[in-house]
């Protein structure tokens, strides 16, 4: 199993490089286009082609690359091959390069899996990237793009709405508040 998780980051930091790349050349011809804005409306033509051609750069490359690091994001978070128990925490944990601090963190809050480890607390490699405002982590990367894909795909009514009261971009529930009885004296 530890080979299968070591191959798994091997492929997901080679391919989401070059997936990178292929974004990065896409943004040249965004970047590209929004300088020629200011000439408006003269350039219209010419921002019209540099977005088609950003669009359908290396489209196909692209687009096999995504659906494979979601692939392998999608089978990390619903944990197909069983690592975290076949592994152990502290295997898993040493595999993935989880910092001793955060290590003792996720295991008090009883964060065990690939997924809570990898996407919810994103400890991946957290020895390495210590203060980095972005995780930029092969894994993490990969389940990210499964996550997003998920959201797109999912019907709405399935979803929660995060802006309804309570949720976590919603507004604020107000506290319930009991009377207690036969309480301490004071």
């Amino acid at each position: 199993m530890s080979t299968s998780l070591i191959t798994t980051r091997r492929i997901c930091r080679v391919f989401g490089e070059r997936f990178d790349a292929i974004r990065s050349e896409r943004r040249a011809f965004r970047r590209e286009a929004g300088k020629l804005r200011h000439h408006l409306p003269f350039t219209a033509n010419k921002i019209y082609e540099l977005q088609e051609q950003s669009s359908n750069h290396r489209k196909e490359q692209f687009d096999d690359l995504r659906k494979v690091l979601s692939g392998f994001g999608r089978s990390l978070m619903l944990d197909t091959e069983g690592l975290t128990a076949a592994l152990g925490f502290d295997r898993l944990c040493d595999l993935l390069e989880v910092n001793i601090v955060d290590r003792e963190k996720a295991r008090k809050g009883g964060d065990t899996s690939v997924s809570d480890l990898v996407f919810a607390h994103a400890v991946e490699e957290s020895a390495a990237r210590r203060r980095q405002e972005w995780n930029d982590a092969p894994l993490f990367n990969a389940c990210h793009l499964a996550f997003s894909d998920f959201l797109k795909e999912c019907p709405r009514d399935l979803l929660p709405d995060p802006f309804a009261p309570g949720a976590p971009f919603g507004p604020k529930l107000p506290p319930s508040l009991a009377v207690v009885r036969g309480g301490k004296p004071q």
